[in-house]
């Protein structure tokens, strides 16, 4: 397909998103700063968070090197405190939270359960599960104030399908499936819909990828382009749902 050259750019104002702010968190590498970038690239203010300053910063750099508008917000999601402060912050500077995007996570492919340390399980759940809920109750209420909004929580199809020696991440991935179908009714009388991504092998740091072949792997942006899908959804529409899996098995 050729592109005409002639043809006049594509305004700001005709971004679906211009005007509307998105928090993302875990946005310092891999999948959340995909999403944060893809998000900026539609126009959106994008707060982007996570523990560490020097990742959050690169991935503030890369957005405003393309013109986007985004900003550092540090926040440890397992710390209901620092969430809570967090989206304070938000609701302070931009009077809304249009879009919440849960993708923060660790993973945990140490063995079978039974050798699992008791406090890996801990530290999986605190991230993965209990996160997700000190983010939807932070930041649902400024949603639920304004009647609209849209929740996105990046599990994984590890909470479709058994994980041998990951037990204790896909149980963190069923738990957030429930959470978000559960929680998307509590929700949609105000107009907010609140869906799951759940990919499959993508080539991040996350988890190990012995043996498969990173370019026939899901990437970063792959995530990133579903989750654009579903907040630029039609208004009457509410996909609760995606699926995402490589073309070829890696």
């Amino acid at each position: 397909m050729s592109i005409d050259k002639n043809s006049p750019a594509v305004s700001t104002k005709d971004l679906p998103l211009r005007g509307e702010a998105a928090v993302v968190t875990g946005a310092g590498r891999g999948i959340g700063a995909a999403i944060a970038r893809k998000l900026a690239s539609l126009g959106a203010h994008v707060f982007v968070c996570g523990r560490s300053q020097s990742h959050l910063d690169q991935t503030v750099q890369s957005i405003r090197a393309a013109n986007g508008s985004a900003e550092a917000l540090p926040c440890d999601v397992t710390n209901l405190g620092s969430v809570q402060q967090a989206a304070s912050i938000v609701e302070r500077q931009r009077q809304r939270c249009d879009i919440l995007i849960n993708n923060a996570g660790i993973g945990g492919f140490g063995g079978p359960l039974h050798e699992l340390n008791p406090g890996d399980w801990d530290r999986i759940h605190s991230t993965n599960l209990r996160g997700v809920y000190y983010c939807m109750r932070s930041f649902a209420p400024i949603m639920i104030r304004a009647k609209s909004g849209h929740i996105v929580n990046i599990s994984s199809l590890a909470g479709k399908n058994a994980l041998p020696n990951g037990a204790a991440y896909a149980a963190s991935k069923w738990g957030l499936n429930g959470l978000s179908y559960s929680v998307a009714e509590e929700l949609r009388e105000y107009g907010i819909r609140v869906s799951v991504v759940c990919p499959g092998s993508t080539n991040t740091e996350l988890s190990p990828h012995v043996g498969k072949d990173p370019k026939r792997m899901l990437q970063p942006d792959d995530v990133a382009h579903a989750v654009a899908m579903l907040v630029t959804q039609a208004p009457q529409s509410f996909c609760s749902e995606v699926l995402l899996r490589p073309t070829f098995k890696p």
